[in-house]
């Protein structure tokens, strides 16, 4: 089976079209009832079991009438903290040494090339 990221947009559009069609074919409701469930109109339930596009909210309304409305919540996790985030977390706490910083630098005045750290 080939990956959704190697399809065009059009054939994304298809291939998740058949899948709540057959969502839909398997719970035994025809576009009419699910579009009456799913509180929009038949033609969108058209368009999209079609591949055509359809709006967000539409879409949202068939998962949701389909009972897949969490599916798309595991396609598309909240993210993770990121590691900023992680970090301020655990305290900050630091890993490593910094290890010993040389004294302060001589004034310019003092400065010979060779001689100074």
């Amino acid at each position: 089976m080939k990956s959704l990221h190697d399809l065009g947009d059009r054939a994304v559009l298809e291939t998740l079209g058949e899948r709540l069609a057959r969502r839909r074919l398997d719970r035994n409701d025809t576009q009419t009832q699910l579009a009456d469930r799913a509180g929009v109109g038949r033609r969108a339930v058209q368009r999209l079991e079609g591949g055509d596009p359809v709006t967000t909210v539409a879409l949202i309304r068939i998962l949701r009438a389909l009972d897949a409305l969490d599916e798309l919540d595991a396609a598309i996790p909240e993210p993770g903290p990121s590691p900023l985030q992680a970090l301020e977390r655990e305290g900050g706490q630091r890993q490593r040494a910094s290890g010993r910083r040389p004294g302060p630098l001589p004034s310019p005045d003092e400065f010979q090339w060779g001689r100074n750290p």
